[in-house]
């Protein structure tokens, strides 16, 4: 894999109905209804809308045999008033019902964890090694004839694995790791190998960004080695809504898009399913317009692991790099700039605002948190500068520099001056590339500088800026890199607050700094069991003060306990109008009436003590 140039991934070409996806076709874009399945009329309804917005696939939950069979008339309908998209009937639980399905739906989705193997109940389980080949052939008993189905009808399945339901006996063997996420998958896909079945699409999902990313990284280093290419579905399961939820998605999906990785992709909303295409249109399009751009030539730094990363080592320069959290530098010239306490960046870089007896430099960045007394101020200068460096008397040095920029001279002088950060620049159209080939550079030559990416847009749509800032930041979080980040929307088109609560957004994201709450609330589906926007807003009022806790917000229990395992707190519906709380994986309180669980769920967070008064 060539990590500085864009590149797709060469996927085999897999037939869904009559719109191919993997080889040489464009990358897909989907949704899913969440209307009960059973409801033709309404499914037809939703499934034209998710048309109109441009999905290239629908899919529909199929809970048992009655619905699977509905997709019949579904199907009938949609092709009558001449809307010829394939549709994917998404099982759990239920072989039977995926044997039904796949006579009517041009895709079955199964997945993995719970096909034949029992629901999750977190048990550890001893297996010896000829016990657990026996479970495999229970799976090979039954996946068989499932294929054979399949075959017959001409209908692709889709392997989706989720990081919420594991099996207890991948749990066992692998521990909750993306190692188990990728033998659950392949074992499957060996199946589908040694009974010459290749219309298969693979999906690994999780609501945890890392796990995500690492994991399809690591089930394409694993399919290189079995000598597969089978096409790759992208998402982030339990993405949320709002801003939330693109900033969350566009992280995951985007880094693996960036490396050529995906042949379809669904950003998972709890909004409406039509309000996801947009979303996935966007980012698609972003992505793509790195094809055959100019080369950057790069070295890949021995220590660096592509499926394994760690955190970059590097030396301390005041609170940026080592151990500290990353910083967010803010860019603004306004020095009665107010911001709430939950985003308040850590550094403001002011350009020439502050000139009075100050070290020569092409601006200053200042401490934040004396902004408004007499502030902290560090020299920001570039490499035509170095030869100054030297007598610069602060104790942090910001150094602006693009990839070709750390010459030899920058490279000799940054050895000399370990209090100097570096704030990574480019204007190249593939700048994940440079800034990769930045760091990587770094490390071949042992500096142990911190470095903040400055990532510079001219958007004039809040969602635009969300969407491109944390596609381009996914890869460099993953890969161990940030130190920080300096976003900046030049023209003003965005409120400066907005800039800074995004670039902390694209932080908790990452996993590597938090902020405020993260809500893991599923996009919805014919199974969800009470009003789960109406829900996530009255959730939100309540609980978007408080900092550093995680609530999951489930429509059903299909992944519910395992995809919010790291949750503080879990709101799941248990049946029609009923909700189960969770304190982690523990369920405290079941089936309360849906009208008195959201006050039950802010009381049981006061009872533990997390929670204060706004």
């Amino acid at each position: 894999m060539d990590y500085f140039n864009y590149s797709r991934r060469q996927a085999n070409e897999v037939y869904v109905g009559a719109t191919p996806m993997g080889g040489a076709n464009p990358i897909r874009i989907q949704s899913m209804t969440n209307t009960v399945t059973m409801d033709t009329e309404a499914c037809v309804e939703q499934a034209k809308r998710i048309i109109n917005a441009g999905g290239e696939y629908v899919r529909l939950t199929t809970q048992g045999v009655r619905e699977a069979e509905n997709l019949k008339n579904i199907n009938t309908c949609l092709r009558a008033q001449g809307y010829n998209t394939p549709l994917i009937a998404d099982i759990h639980f239920n072989p039977k019902a995926a044997d039904a399905a796949a006579l009517y739906a041009e895709k079955v989705r199964i997945n993995p964890g719970n096909y034949v193997d029992a629901a999750r109940t977190f048990k550890k389980l001893e297996y010896t090694d000829e016990e657990y080949a026996q479970e495999i052939q229970k799976i090979r008993d039954r996946f068989v004839p499932f294929l054979n189905i399949c075959k017959e009808n001409h209908t692709a399945i889709r392997l989706g694995v989720n990081h919420g339901s594991l099996s207890d006996r991948i749990m066992s063997r692998y521990g909750d790791t993306p190692a188990g996420m990728v033998e659950s998958c392949m074992e499957f896909l060996r199946i589908c190998v040694d009974e010459h079945f290749s219309d298969v699409v693979i999906s690994i999902k999780a609501s945890n960004t890392v796990v995500m990313v690492k994991t399809v990284r690591l089930l394409v280093e694993e399919m290189d080695k079995e000598g597969m290419a089978f096409p790759l579905h992208l998402g982030v399961t339990e993405a949320g809504n709002g801003e939330d939820g693109r900033i969350k998605s566009a992280l995951g999906i985007g880094a693996l898009l960036a490396d050529g990785l995906g042949d379809t992709i669904r950003v998972s909303l709890s909004e409406a399913p039509e309000a996801e295409i947009p979303v996935a249109k966007k980012l698609v399009d972003y992505i793509m317009q790195r094809k055959d751009h100019p080369y950057i030539p790069g070295g890949v730094a021995p220590e660096f692991n592509y499926t394994n990363p760690s955190r970059r080592v590097t030396a301390a320069v005041g609170n940026v790099g080592g151990e500290h959290l990353p910083v967010v530098i803010s860019a603004r010239l306004d020095k009665n700039y107010e911001v709430s306490s939950q985003f308040k960046p850590d550094y403001i870089y002011c350009g020439q605002a502050l000139p009075e007896n100050r070290e020569e430099g092409i601006g200053y960045i200042v401490d934040a948190n004396v902004w408004n007394e007499e502030p902290n101020t560090y020299p920001a200068f570039n490499t035509e500068q170095l030869i100054g460096l030297h007598q610069m008397k602060a104790d942090r040095k910001f150094l602006f520099t693009t990839y070709m920029g750390l010459n030899e001279e920058a490279v000799a002088c940054l050895r000399l001056h370990p209090e100097v950060v570096i704030i990574a620049q480019s204007n190249h159209p593939n700048r994940l590339g440079e800034y990769r080939g930045l760091v990587h550079q770094m490390m071949n030559q042992g500096l142990k500088n911190p470095v903040v990416f400055f990532q510079l847009y001219q958007e004039k749509e809040l969602e635009d800026l969300q969407l491109k800032s944390a596609a381009d930041m996914g890869a460099l979080i993953f890969d161990g890199f940030c130190d920080g980040i300096l976003l900046y929307n030049h023209g003003g088109a965005i409120a400066d607050t907005k800039v800074d609560e995004t670039a902390f957004g694209i932080l908790q994201a990452g996993r590597i700094r938090t902020s405020k709450t993260e809500y893991i609330s599923c996009p919805g589906c014919g199974r969800t069991l009470y009003d789960l926007e109406s829900t996530i807003a009255r959730i939100k009022a309540a609980t978007s003060h408080l900092k550093g806790l995680k609530i999951g917000i489930m429509g059903c229990i299909v992944n519910g306990p395992g995809e919010m395992a790291d949750a503080d707190y879990g709101y799941v519906g248990a049946g029609r109008g009923k909700i189960s709380l969770y304190k982690r994986k523990e369920c405290i309180k079941k089936n309360i009436p849906e009208e008195q669980a959201v006050e039950k769920l802010i009381q049981l967070i006061k009872d533990n003590g997390d929670y204060i008064e706004k």
